[in-house]
């Protein structure tokens, strides 16, 4: 039997892209994956007032597929116009709130932080994504030799400034300050990994401040971020992230958040991170370095698998 073709959209962003392949590869199809374009000032109009048109989006190359798997604001008009025009019957999902009303999906898959509620509402703890086990353990040696032989790791994952977040000097310095103190009394190697939104600056502050002794990737680096994934006893992740927190939580290790004060109210990120608190995955970043241990966090799998039931 074939496999089911499908079609996705995002508007090419890491952590989109990670939720949307991440479901696909679980779901075992197979997939094209297309870049959200929206026409001049539909950019700037929310999805519940924008008409369902082909007018809204630049061109998108369908070819032949059965299920759409969107994420984000500009991939919700797209979703909704081509099930409705194709002339067999597709299955859409969309990955998060589409703010607008829930029957123009078969399937809404949305992070129980968002409260969103419906009868074809699946809900997630944390993001779901594209990583898996077997991929992290696959890469443990890549950057072994760039390490020091003997020694125990923490893992420090960058993430970028939005409009909660402010990645100004002194907020990212406070951050790799703890982290030296951790490494000084832990005898610990850092192993520094930034991410799409990680801006060069920052990079360069965390060579200044960390780059001597541990080991500062300096580029976008998939292989690396999965190395250290898997070399690392200890992870800390920015708060800015809930995408790869949630990534970091399949590890099974203690994840520290790296607080950020915020600039306006946060208020999602919020119950994320209590979300993950209650469920013993994460603790907040401090000079002081624990074990403990959870359930590795594999949300995708789980889905994929209900997925699949309303599918046949």
């Amino acid at each position: 039997m074939s496999k089911l073709k499908g079609l996705l959209l995002t508007e090419g962003m890491h952590g989109m892209i990670s939720q949307v392949e991440g479901l696909a590869k679980a779901l075992d199809i197979e997939f094209i994956h297309q870049k959200v374009e929206l026409n001049s000032f539909w950019k700037l109009i929310p999805p519940n007032l924008t008409p369902v048109s082909k007018l809204v989006f630049k061109k998108i190359d369908t070819l032949d597929f059965d299920i759409i798997i969107s994420c984000g604001r500009k991939s919700v008009i797209p979703s909704i116009y081509l099930k409705k025009s194709s002339k067999k019957k597709i299955f859409n999902i969309h990955i998060q709130d589409p703010k607008v009303s829930l029957g123009n999906f078969d399937l809404v898959i949305a992070p129980e932080h968002d409260n969103l509620i419906g009868k074809n509402v699946i809900t997630s703890k944390g993001a779901i994504h594209y990583l898996t086990l077997d991929e992290i353990k696959n890469n443990h040696n890549y950057l072994a030799d760039k390490l020091k032989k003997n020694h125990e790791y923490i893992l420090l994952v960058l993430g970028g400034p939005n409009k909660y977040y402010d990645y100004e000097d002194q907020n990212l310095i406070n951050i790799f300050g703890i982290i030296k103190k951790i490494l000084n009394k832990n005898n610990l190697q850092a192993i520094v990994i930034p991410s799409m939104r990680t801006p060069k600056k920052t990079i360069n502050l965390a060579n200044e401040h960390l780059g001597l002794e541990n080991l500062v990737i300096n580029n976008v680096d998939k292989k690396a971020y999965l190395s250290g994934l898997s070399l690392a006893k200890y992870i800390v992740v920015t708060c800015d992230s809930t995408s790869m927190i949630s990534e970091a939580a399949l590890t099974g290790k203690p994840i520290y958040i790296a607080d950020i004060p915020a600039k306006r109210k946060d208020e999602r990120f919020k119950k994320f991170r209590d979300l993950f608190s209650e469920l013993n995955i994460t603790k907040n970043l401090n000079e002081k370095l624990e074990i403990w241990s959870y359930k590795s966090l594999n949300e995708t799998t789980r889905i994929a698998e209900k997925i699949k039931k309303y599918i046949s």
